[in-house]
């Protein structure tokens, strides 16, 4: 791995760090959003010792370092993956051969997709507050340096977007009950600016079948009892799917990144 690929994974972990605590304070109303951390079980604030990112969980062995109460391997993962994310996005770039702000938005539209995708995972919700930002992000790019133009990025979002909402709205009417989320219907539309027509439908396949498998994999070791009420975050499998479809699609963005020839 090259000295920038360490840097960005070094990166992502610290931001993973931040999404991980954005996952779990955010969407029920903690003001304290930037606040010192402190174990749930204690009380105790933590200090810088216990907050490096991946290693204090595995040297303290997911535990507190006070009182030895399970701290959750959820904030491991959510590092982990955008750790992942950042080196991906180097080698993405140097595969491609991306300019600089292509590297800049491959990391920042995988960043965005682990955060939204940590926050679907805890809470079942995926913020306007993030998924119209990387709509209009998807869009700007394309608008300005991308290969797909502005006309079909919009167009791809527009038709995600409504035809989507279409669905979700039709099964409402039919069923009484929700069977997609608004939420999953922008973060469509945003991963449609990005990807186009194409990658889009990539995406849509690869988290549809991520989802299954996981479902699968739960009914068949007796922790998910299946019901037409049963309800899975698909966001975060739809995140897979987008990361996925965007790193084995075509390259959407173009110039060298200086230091990579």
């Amino acid at each position: 791995m090259t000295i920038l690929g360490i840097f960005m994974a070094l990166l992502g972990a610290v931001l993973g760090s931040f999404f991980g605590l954005l996952a779990h304070r955010w969407p029920v109303g903690r003001a304290d959003l930037f606040g010192r951390s402190r174990c749930d079980a204690c009380g105790r604030t933590l200090t810088a010792i216990d907050l490096v990112p991946l290693v204090s969980w595995l040297a303290l062995g997911g535990r507190c370092r006070r009182c030895g109460a399970p701290v959750s391997g959820f904030f491991a993962v959510v590092e982990a993956a955008a750790a992942a994310v950042g080196a991906a996005g180097v080698a993405i770039a140097e595969v491609r051969g991306l300019g600089a702000a292509g590297l800049a938005a491959t990391a920042i539209f995988g960043w965005a997709l682990v955060a939204l995708a940590a926050i679907d995972w805890r809470h079942t919700l995926l913020p306007d507050a993030l998924t119209l930002p990387l709509l209009a992000a998807g869009l700007a790019y394309q608008g300005l340096w991308g290969p797909l133009g502005l006309p079909l990025s919009a167009a791809t979002a527009a038709v995600a977007g409504i035809g989507l909402y279409g669905l979700a709205e039709g099964y409402w009417r039919l069923r009484g009950r929700e069977g997609l989320g608004l939420g999953d219907v922008k973060l469509l539309a945003a991963g449609g600016a990005w990807l186009g027509p194409f990658g889009l439908s990539l995406a849509l396949l690869i988290g549809s079948l991520a989802g299954l498998a996981f479902i699968a994999a739960l009914a068949v070791r007796g922790r998910l009892r299946l019901s037409a009420t049963t309800q899975i975050p698909f966001g975060p499998f739809l995140a897979l799917g987008l990361w996925v479809a965007y790193a084995l699609g075509p390259a959407p963005l173009a110039g060298p990144v200086a230091g990579f020839a």
